[in-house]
């Protein structure tokens, strides 16, 4: 397995152990990770604070030139905020755990030239489907439904 997207599955996990939503994700920049997060709207609170925002806030301030030479991993398909931030700094790259249980603005990634790479990985779908099945009121609070 890719180690960037390990990482995003143990950011997932940690957001779960903390009795949030399963997903998580880093970005990374020239082999190493620039920002890591993962989905903190329940524990914080937080109307933006999925797993991909996350990241890109604890990846601090950074220059247009360094966004384009990034690749962003996240467990889950990015939502439409989450694909908009995705178009807005420029990120050239996204590697998807999976896009069984949910899926994104994968297809506007794609018209705006994002290359994408969807795992598929089996502990992704795993995390999300048990979230989902135990927790769907807060699922859907998550989604926007």
């Amino acid at each position: 397995m890719d180690i960037f997207l390990q990482e995003a599955i143990s950011e997932a996990e940690k957001g779960l152990r903390k009795g949030g939503i399963p997903i998580g994700s880093v970005i990374v920049y020239q082999g190493k990770i620039l920002g890591r997060g993962h989905n903190q709207r329940i524990q914080k609170g937080s109307v933006v604070l999925h797993a991909e925002m996350d990241a890109f806030e604890n990846a601090g301030r950074q220059t247009a030139s360094v966004y384009k030479d990034c690749t962003l991993y996240t467990t889950l398909s990015p939502c439409p905020m989450c694909t908009g931030a995705i178009l807005l700094y420029g990120i050239p790259k996204v590697v998807i755990g999976e896009n069984k249980t949910f899926m994104g603005g994968e297809e506007l990634l794609k018209q705006n030239g994002v290359e994408l790479t969807v795992a598929n990985d089996h502990k992704c779908i795993e995390l999300m489907e048990n979230f989902i099945k135990n927790n769907p009121r807060l699922w859907n609070e998550d989604i926007g439904r």
